[in-house]
């Protein structure tokens, strides 16, 4: 009987329940694991652009400016970088190629100096001259420095979530297995637990379906109610119902 192989059942789909949730367990905070991961990086991510942004729309402001005031310069063009490169060079080899005394030597190298230091006052002057310029340099790298950082933990984060996908699909497959244990589980306790009449009515129910078996009498008043008649219990009821009494034999009735 049913009732006989239940507690093998529920022994059996126990020792199931006990081995999937150590899985369950390991599945689940790997995932949750990997789900705070990349929620920091996300969270740096929008950190950095949010940063950026403001940078660009004052780039924006900036170049509208220049170009108002005649466009943008070079602050130190090409040209004045290889007049100084060239211009230290020559000093260079004359200290290196030649035969010069501490006195000689030591010029050269205050003339080289001193051509750095004019360098120096040069670029300054043309950035005291161009504000708008000097801010705009300096904006730009702030900007493309964020935006590289930003890229770097979006990257990051896509890497990882890419690497949690098997996880994660593992975690829902442990879930619903687990789920289909613990129901069948329940139904298995909770059969145990009922009469040995429930028992029978459920035995007979899956031997015979409900046509033939256990539930017969549900489907006959099922169908005597659909036809318009009223159900077993009803008719039973009816029938154990009391006739009433005639008022007018009853003690103590009204006289014509």
């Amino acid at each position: 009987m049913l009732r006989d192989a239940l507690p093998g059942v529920i022994r059996t789909l126990q020792a199931e329940e006990e081995s999937i949730l150590p899985k369950l367990r390991r599945s689940v905070d790997s995932n949750e694991k990997s789900n705070k991961e990349v929620a920091r990086l996300k969270k740096e991510r929008n950190e950095l652009r949010d940063k950026a942004r403001p940078k660009l729309a004052r780039l924006k402001q900036l170049r509208v400016s220049i170009d108002e005031s005649g466009g943008m310069i070079t602050l130190e063009p090409k040209w004045a970088k290889e007049r100084l490169e060239e211009k230290i060079t020559e000093i260079e080899n004359k200290i290196e190629t030649q035969a010069l005394d501490h006195k000689a030597e030591g010029s050269l190298i205050a003339a080289r100096s001193q051509l750095l230091k004019e360098n120096e006052m040069w670029l300054q002057s043309r950035k005291e001259s161009n504000p708008a310029v000097v801010e705009y340099i300096a904006t730009r790298k702030e900007m493309s420095s964020l935006f590289k950082k930003a890229d770097k933990k979006h990257a990051a984060m896509v890497e990882l979530s890419e690497k949690g996908r098997p996880n994660y699909s593992k975690r829902i497959t442990l879930e619903q297995e687990h789920k289909e244990i613990r129901k069948q589980l329940d139904r298995a306790m909770e059969l145990e637990m009922q009469s040995d009449a429930s028992v029978k009515y459920w035995e007979e129910v899956v031997k015979n379906g409900f046509k033939k078996g256990a539930g017969h009498d549900l489907l006959q008043n099922s169908r005597r109610v659909g036809e318009g008649g009223i159900a077993s219990f009803a008719t039973k009821a009816k029938k154990r119902k009391p006739p009433k009494k005639n008022p007018k034999g009853a003690k103590g009735g009204e006289e014509e």
